[in-house]
């Protein structure tokens, strides 16, 4: 018996997100979809399916999110027939299956997906940085979103890298001017605000949403939602 977490975007989706699941023996933990940062120690799940049969946005949020972590678990999206065509392999799941799969086809992409994730994962590599699609490579300088490279100038590798590696936490335009161009840097704040900027654009509309903004404080790397339009 294994141990999945749904994660839902309405109350109302514990039954229809996946209905095959209540008929297997597995134990199934429902959390709302935006509950991704507490699925570790005892809480943390064999499996994770997401429900993307109302809101694929927040299901793509929540799947980058989880492929974030420092140890990412195996990700079953659960999608309707016209959610299906809309799923890509930036979206970092492991699987996808339709809501209306019989009990035999999601036991089987549970088990691989469980499988997948346990069998020869390679080792970390210190010089890498991965959040969720964004990989960031320090010994080569090169950074990879969805497995396509990005051309940055150095003070942009330096700026993204800086904020993923200190995901989810909040630095100031002054703290990033001093963090990545130094003390000795005279420029004022807006610079920070250009390359930020740049940055989205080279990011591209499927993943600018990774840098935050946080009104009136500065800057944030995550991999859910932007805080500010």
């Amino acid at each position: 018996m294994s141990h999945i977490a749904l994660l839902i975007t309405s109350a109302g989706a514990v039954e229809t997100a996946l209905p095959a699941l209540e008929l297997l023996s597995h134990r199934v933990d429902v959390h709302p979809i935006e509950a991704t940062g507490g699925l570790t120690g005892a809480r943390r799940p064999d499996v994770v399916v997401l429900d993307g049969t109302q809101n694929l946005v927040a299901a793509r949020n929540a799947a980058l999110a989880l492929s974030a972590l420092d140890r990412p678990l195996p990700v079953l999206l659960a999608v309707t027939e016209g959610g299906m065509a809309a799923v890509a392999a930036s979206w970092c799941v492991d699987d996808v299956v339709l809501s209306t799969a019989g009990p035999a086809e999601v036991e089987a992409r549970l088990r691989l997906a469980s499988a997948a994730q346990g069998a020869g994962a390679p080792a970390q590599d210190e010089s890498v940085i991965r959040a969720g699609s964004v990989v960031i490579d320090e010994d080569t300088y090169t950074v990879k979103v969805g497995g396509r490279a990005l051309n940055l100038t150095f003070k942009e590798f330096e700026l993204l890298k800086f904020l993923a590696q200190h995901m989810g936490r909040v630095f100031t335009r002054q703290q990033l001017l001093s963090e990545v161009w130094g003390y000795d840097y005279y420029g004022g704040t807006r610079t920070v605000d250009v390359h930020i900027r740049r940055l989205r654009a080279k990011l591209g509309s499927d993943h600018e949403h990774l840098i935050t903004t946080v009104r009136n404080v500065g800057y944030s790397f995550a991999g859910g939602r932007d805080q500010t339009p």
